[in-house]
């Protein structure tokens, strides 16, 4: 096996920095998706199961329900504890537009727990 010239090497670095360019899009655009797909989670949680309330009457039975069916069809993710951090975020940002696509699941995990609006808003 031959080293490679000076032009493969340039060709072979491009060629790598065009995949990881395209491996980091890959990942931001998952995310983003997901973090759509939590909010409309978020969304039918509260809007539909619970009528635009904080919190359903039944809202203990509800999510655990949820997470067992939602675990045993998709795997791990939709316990119960993540559903409620899930229908937290679409209380916090009901908004779906004003959602940042440069930000993950994590920073609204965190941003969820600000209290203050304003705080939060900002």
């Amino acid at each position: 096996m031959s080293k490679p010239s000076f032009s493969q090497k340039n060709l072979l670095q491009n060629i790598r920095n065009v995949i990881i360019e395209a491996r980091k899009k890959s990942v931001r655009a998952v995310n983003s998706a997901m973090v759509l797909a939590y909010w409309e989670i978020g969304r039918l949680i509260v809007e539909d199961e619970q009528k635009g309330e904080a919190k359903a009457v039944y809202g203990d039975k509800l999510l655990k329900s949820l997470a067992r069916n939602l675990t045993q069809e998709f795997g791990k993710g939709f316990e119960v504890r993540n559903l409620r951090h899930i229908r937290q975020f679409y209380l916090r940002f009901p908004i779906r537009n004003a959602l940042r696509s440069e930000l993950s699941w994590t920073h609204y995990r965190i941003l969820s727990r600000v209290k203050n609006d304003q705080v939060r808003k900002f």
